[in-house]
């Protein structure tokens, strides 16, 4: 009898619990249909009211909320360049709630110079940028105004005119003596962090995995120094082809491949597109700088085509386009181009450079695996090497010649 009313209980309470299994089942997926319909009937509104226009440049597809995130590795310039072979070189994007476009064309690039170059002149002002950048009070960071038309006149006249970056030279000479000192003691030389680190690492990076490009440009600048003991800024001026060196790494290996992002101060009609007030702009010089229509081989380290060109990296010259272009190009090119420069020259005049390894001869340069050289990328700041370079230098004894 006990085992029956047993029985009938776990009957009745088996039905019960069927009961309320679907019946929560269903509340439950119901919840989840409404919690998504309201989702994208947000995004869609927020999105909507975000951007006025449909007349809007051709686009990835977005998810909601985070747009189009989802599409960004952990090399943005690279991603942006993925996503412009199929979209094109004006793409709108929707970072988040963050309205966006990406320019990878010089073509696109002219006509905000020519028509647009002030309504492009702003800087976004986000959170994490004002921390970073200490409230973004900088030339660089500032918002397009009054206040930072001021700032930049100081600078550009007072700070980091080519007068005033002349006479720095005894101090970089001061400095790079000690570094040269340095060298002479310790025996491997590492890449740094900070932007002309970053370009002296790329420089010897390309240089010793093309062993006669490194051969010819300390033919060069051996050439030009002689003797001597020193190398002044006269000198530095007669060496053609390191300039070259330097122009290709900066084509291949700019530092800032997306450089700062800028913001429209207004809506404005770019390309037949409307690009509303308010959008951020990214200008990736890293794909216009590998443009295949512009450049033969662009993948390619050869300094040589620079050899017969005029094209330089002040800002004229679309191509090229390290440092930034019109307004919002960078203040300090001449103070940042003529250390990286002296730097250069003394450590290829005054040392010969080789990849370590665990044997004791005297490889010449190039020599030793050149496969071992990682080229691989981290972004940051700066985009830098993933694996720092480590090299060996030997005191060239240049008065045995």
């Amino acid at each position: 009898m006990a085992f029956l009313q047993l029985q009938s209980i776990l009957k009745q309470y088996s039905s019960y619990y069927y009961y309320y299994e679907q019946h929560y089942s269903t509340l439950y997926y119901l919840a989840i249909f409404g919690f998504i319909t309201i989702f994208l009937v947000l995004n869609f509104t927020i999105t909507k009211k975000g951007r006025k226009s449909n007349n809007l440049p051709p686009s990835p597809p977005k998810l909601p909320f985070i747009g189009n995130l989802h599409q960004l590795g952990t090399l943005p310039h690279r991603s942006f360049h993925e996503l412009s072979k199929k979209h094109g070189p004006l793409m709108s994007l929707q970072l988040g709630q963050t309205p966006a476009i990406v320019v990878s064309s010089v073509d696109v690039a002219k006509e905000i110079i020519k028509n647009h170059d002030v309504v492009f002149s702003n800087r976004p002002q986000t959170t994490s940028e004002r921390i970073i950048m200490y409230g973004c009070k900088d030339v660089a960071f500032a918002p397009y105004g009054d206040e930072w038309r001021q700032k930049r006149k100081i600078c550009v006249l007072e700070l980091l005119s080519l007068k005033r970056v002349r006479s720095f030279q005894s101090i970089r000479e001061e400095e790079v003596a000690e570094l040269v000192s340095s060298y002479d003691e310790i025996d491997v030389f590492a890449g740094g962090g900070d932007t002309t680190s970053t370009l002296l690492e790329w420089t010897f990076a390309e240089l010793i995995k093309n062993p006669k490009i490194m051969k010819k440009v300390q033919e060069e600048v051996r050439n030009v120094v002689g003797y001597k003991q020193k190398i002044d800024e006269n000198d530095v001026n007669e060496m053609e082809y390191m300039k070259c060196v330097i122009k290709e790494i900066l084509r291949l290996h700019p530092p800032a491949p997306l450089l700062i992002p800028r913001e429209t101060l207004s809506d404005v009609k770019l390309k037949g597109y409307d690009i509303p007030s308010k959008t951020k702009v990214y200008l990736n010089a890293w794909t216009i700088q590998r443009d295949p229509e512009i450049w033969n081989n662009p993948e390619e380290f050869i300094p040589e085509r620079f050899e017969k060109s005029q094209i330089d990296f002040m800002g004229q010259h679309l191509e090229l386009i390290p440092f930034g272009f019109g307004r919002r190009g960078c203040a300090g090119i001449s103070f940042a181009i003529a250390s990286t420069e002296h730097i250069l020259a003394n450590l290829l005049c005054w040392f010969d450079w080789k990849l370590p390894n665990n044997n004791n001869n005297d490889d010449d340069v190039g020599v030793t695996k050149m496969q071992d050289i990682d080229m691989c990328e981290i972004y940051g700041l700066t985009v830098c090497k993933k694996v720092p370079l480590h090299l060996q230098p030997k005191l060239y004894n240049h008065m045995g010649k």
